[in-house]
C-alpha cells in the first residue's frame, strides 16, 4: 500500500484543483481523512479474518461500491458534504485509495469490483513501492517506497493541482 500521506494527497490535489468554491477545505479535509478508512480492515487479522477473505484486507473495504456506501451515508449526515459535487468528491476520495493500492508491487491487490467480483487485481503497471510497516518505514525500503510514491503520484496530484488552480486565474483574470 502507499503511505498514509500519500493516500491523502489524491483527494486534496483535486480540492486545490477545483478550488474553494467548489470543495470546500472541511471537505477536502475530509476526503483526506476517507482515504485512510478502507485500510481499517487489518482489524480483521485480531479476529481470524485471513489476508484473502472478501472481507480481509485490501477486499470489500477497497471497493469502488464500498467508497459510494460510505460516501453515501456521509453525504445524507452532514450538511457539508449534501451535494452532487460533495458526494462524487467524497466517493472518489475513497475509491481512490483502492485504485492506489492497484498500483503497488505487492500484496494481493486490491477487490475493486466487490461485490460484483471478488478478484484481487493490480493495474497493469506497478510503480509504486508497498510501504513496510511500522520501523520499517525508516529504512532504505521505506525511502525507496517514498521516491516511488513522489515520482508515481505526488509528482502528478502537483501537476493536477496546478492546472486547476491556473485554469481558475485565467478565468479570474479575463472576468
Amino acid at each position: 500500500m502507499p503511505t498514509v500521506f500519500t493516500h491523502a494527497i489524491v483527494p486534496l490535489a483535486f480540492a486545490a484543483a477545483a478550488g474553494r468554491g467548489v470543495i470546500s477545505p472541511k471537505l477536502a479535509i475530509a476526503g483526506a481523512v476517507l482515504t485512510v478508512i478502507p485500510d481499517a480492515d487489518v482489524i480483521g487479522f485480531r479476529f481470524g479474518i485471513e489476508y484473502a477473505d472478501g472481507w480481509g484486507h485490501r477486499g470489500a473495504t477497497h471497493s469502488l461500491v464500498f467508497a459510494a456506501l460510505f460516501a453515501g451515508f456521509i453525504s445524507l449526515t452532514w450538511r457539508e458534504a449534501r451535494s452532487l459535487a460533495g458526494f462524487a468528491f467524497l466517493t472518489l476520495a475513497m475509491a481512490s485509495h483502492g485504485l492506489l493500492d492497484t498500483l503497488t508491487d505487492g500484496g494481493l491487490g486490491a477487490a475493486i469490483w466487490w461485490p460484483f467480483d471478488n478478484a484481487r487485481i493490480f493495474a497493469p503497471e506497478t510503480p509504486i513501492r508497498v510501504s513496510p510497516i511500522g520501523a520499517g518505514f525508516f529504512s532504505m525500503r521505506g525511502l525507496e517506497t517514498f521516491i516511488s510514491e513522489l515520482k508515481g503520484i505526488w509528482l502528478p496530484c502537483l501537476g493536477i493541482a496546478l492546472v486547476g488552480w491556473m485554469a481558475r486565474r485565467a478565468t479570474t483574470l479575463r472576468d
